[in-house]
């Protein structure tokens, strides 16, 4: 297959889709092998972007639940054997190549486990109290213990841990775990020495830190819109209100930043619970309306089967990978992002301007457009049917 490269990447990513993926809890057997066999699966739905959880071992010490988070991670250049082993990692990135897929490894550089190979050679590498004990990074995370960036030998190491997973495994980059965390300036570092072995894309799980995005990050979160649109599904605020957080986005980010909508994510799922309990009676329409935005859309996986349970986060659990239509709804909404210009990614797509109508507390409609390619959106974000009058059809008179 071709070498992936930095001139490829705006091609790629401005039609992609990112896919999450839950090792553990994606088959019975929880292994990358089982993984492997879902890959033609996840090329058929159409999504370009695989988003791997940490597959590294993981801690014993202080462990919750019985097999622990895989955000508490014991050697950072190591395959948790639970998972299998690094030739079937270097197996499922040399598949999912040649699907034309991209594969992101989730990497974890605020914290560590409490028995991380790290701490006992160098526990000068982990922030400490004034009695010189290694401390969490907030008491909640009591499984894991907080790194200090106040060290530049732990800094190097780290950037080293990850050039390991490009060199070795020919990955394409990382989503950061925490990342607005960690020191900006080690980001941007970061990047920089990456990009020296192979053009890599970056996925902060980040928002507000702008800061980020101008050099190392590509991708950030968009969790208040999430917020806001579960309010919106159980009534608790109005479709008007998204104008306000729309007429802000341009203002906070560069054009080149790409944006990621999402209804759900490990942790949106196991902790808050599965779109059926945050979105009542209308998850469909705020997954159309997550790829009909500016961004690129994230799917967890589940979500293409209708999954309506909260997967455990410490303890094996599964996904029941029954048929739904649900599948077939993403498939579509993945092909019209794909051969619609307007609906492209970042500065790639369309801008968003709003379509007022008579009703904007109840309806929220907007227009998408470039190079003669015009999508126009109608929502309905209440539990009432109505009529639809536009404050104004001129711009519209197209359609």
């Amino acid at each position: 297959m071709k070498n992936l490269t930095i001139h490829q990447y705006p091609e790629r990513i401005k039609k992609s889709v990112i896919y999450e993926v839950n090792i553990r809890q994606y088959t019975p057997e929880g292994t990358i092998k089982a993984f492997i066999e879902h890959i033609p699966k996840i090329k058929k739905l159409g999504v370009e972007i695989l988003w791997l959880m940490p597959i590294q071992p993981i801690g014993k010490l202080k462990r919750k639940g019985s097999l622990g988070s895989c955000y508490s991670v014991q050697n950072f250049t190591e395959v948790n054997p639970e998972f299998g082993t690094k030739d079937d990692f270097k197996e499922l990135v040399e598949i999912a190549h040649k699907n034309g897929m991209l594969v992101l490894l989730d990497w974890v550089a605020n914290h560590s486990s409490w028995d991380n190979v790290w701490i006992y050679k160098h526990p000068e590498w982990y922030m400490q109290d004034k009695s010189g004990k290694i401390i969490s990074p907030v008491p909640e995370w009591s499984d894991v213990a907080k790194l200090n960036y106040d060290n530049n030998q732990m800094r190097q190491e780290m950037i080293n841990s990850m050039k390991y997973w490009i060199e070795n495994f020919d990955i394409d980059g990382f989503r950061c775990d925490m990342a607005m965390l960690v020191p900006t300036d080690f980001w941007n570092d970061a990047r920089i020495q990456l990009d020296k072995i192979k053009p890599v894309f970056m996925l902060a799980e980040a928002e507000d830190e702008t800061d980020l995005f101008k050099t190392a990050f590509d991708m950030s979160y968009t969790w208040r819109l999430l917020h806001l649109t579960e309010d919106i599904a159980k009534g608790r605020r109005k479709a008007v209100d998204l104008i306000d957080y729309f007429l802000e986005e341009p203002k906070k980010f560069l054009p080149k930043t790409l944006r990621m909508p999402f209804t759900s994510n490990h942790d949106e799922n196991s902790w808050n619970g599965s779109v059926y309990e945050r979105y009542p009676n209308c998850h469909k329409t705020f997954a159309v309306f997550s790829f009909l935005i500016p961004g690129m859309p994230l799917i967890y996986n589940g979500q293409e089967v209708s999954m309506n349970k909260a997967l455990n986060f410490f303890d094996k659990d599964q996904i029941d990978w029954k048929k739904s239509e649900m599948r077939d709804l993403y498939q579509f909404l993945i092909k019209l992002k794909k051969d619609n210009e307007a609906l492209w990614n970042g500065e790639f797509g369309a801008k968003f301007e709003f379509a007022p109508t008579e009703n904007n507390e109840q309806i929220f409609t907007f227009i998408r457009e470039k190079n003669d390619n015009k999508i126009l959106a109608l929502f309905n974000f209440s539990d009432k049917e109505t009529w639809v009058k536009y404050s104004s059809l001129k711009a519209y008179d197209t359609y």
